[in-house]
């Protein structure tokens, strides 16, 4: 393990945001973050917790030490009657694991296909797409604390999951780092097809519903619709889906007919983030080196040379404007440094 100076994080954002790390290393072993711990100069430093950098929003200078999560891979550890269960390594690429799980025919995670970030950051965010949630297959989660490099181990409940969050994102940030995560994966598959176009590409590729084919529809959807961070900086889906009483749902449809939204628990409805942004103007709108994508309302892209001022100053005017003409709050999905 070693400790670096100044070094870029531009290709650690998928915004791709120019950003320079005061002090940088990566994180292989529970024995790396146990150094770190015991060297009083760094431990005093303020840390942050880099994965895959696709839902970050990163100043032009990040002060203190940059622990970049580092360990990869993922292991069948049995299964009983009912599931499978699987542990996948923190610092492996989310989308990696998810098709490595397909190939074996353990199945469950499929509409979480194309995902971008690492399988740590799966916890924390309460990554969602296509009518599922992580919550749902998350047996336990293995953490490192921070504080003392001491192991702790958390049920699915003590994870408080919730929409886009969790006890790591609230009480827990800055205490735990998310080692590995171990998933519940049912061997009696029921599949998600309600959301989204899933049933329409599907016809439209002539194939059934089997989990490893709902996962090549949903990567071809999700790669018609959002733009290739390599080509285009962007952090995927930048507002999270606000969620309304039914009666706040039934009003705005009298006057939005086409409003989109979901049934979400009892008595409560999920908007359509995305079709509120685009109906407030500004899909494929610019401000400054920032915009909302044109085929996606809901992406914020970066053209070029932006800074995460640039960035907040249009998600603040989107917000502003979405709540002035639906009376409805949208908040930014994106972690800020």
């Amino acid at each position: 393990m070693q400790v670096e100076s100044n070094i870029s994080l531009n290709s650690y954002n998928t915004l791709g945001l120019r950003s320079e790390a005061e002090l940088f290393t990566e994180l292989h072993s529970p024995e790396d973050l146990q150094k770190l711990i015991n060297d009083t100069s760094i431990r005093k430093l303020p840390w942050n917790i880099l994965g895959g950098g696709s839902n970050l929003v990163l100043p032009s200078l990040v002060r203190g030490l940059v622990l970049k999560v580092a360990n990869t891979g993922h292991e069948v550890l049995g299964d009983d009657k009912d599931y499978w269960f699987v542990k996948v390594q923190a610092g492996e690429v989310w989308n990696d694991f998810v098709q490595g799980t397909l190939q074996k025919g353990i199945y469950g995670l499929e509409n979480l296909s194309l995902i971008p970030g690492t399988a740590g950051a799966s916890p924390i965010q309460n990554i969602g797409a296509y009518g599922v949630e992580v919550k749902d297959s998350i047996f336990e989660v293995h953490c490192l604390d921070l504080k003392t490099g001491e192991e702790k181990v958390f049920s699915n409940k003590e994870c408080r999951f919730a929409y886009r969050d969790s006890f790591f994102k609230q009480e827990g940030a800055g205490r735990y780092l998310v080692w590995d995560v171990t998933f519940r994966l049912p061997k009696n598959n029921v599949m998600h097809l309600e959301y989204g176009d899933i049933r329409k590409e599907l016809e439209r590729l002539g194939l059934s519903n089997e989990p490893r084919h709902i996962a090549n529809a949903v990567i071809n959807i999700r790669q018609s619709k959002l733009p290739d961070p390599r080509v285009i900086g962007n952090a995927g889906s930048f507002f999270k889906n606000p969620i309304v009483p039914k009666s706040t749902r039934d009003a705005l449809l009298e006057r939005h007919t086409d409003l989109v939204s979901f049934p979400y628990q009892t008595e409560h409805f999920k908007l359509a983030a995305g079709w509120l942004i685009d109906r407030a103007g500004w899909k494929g709108k610019m401000l400054g080196p920032v915009g909302m994508y044109e085929k996606q309302a809901l992406v914020l892209v970066n053209h070029g040379g932006a800074s995460a001022d640039d960035v907040w100053k249009l998600a603040n005017q989107v917000t502003t404007d979405v709540k002035s003409i639906f009376g409805v709050e949208i908040e930014p999905e994106p972690i800020r440094w």
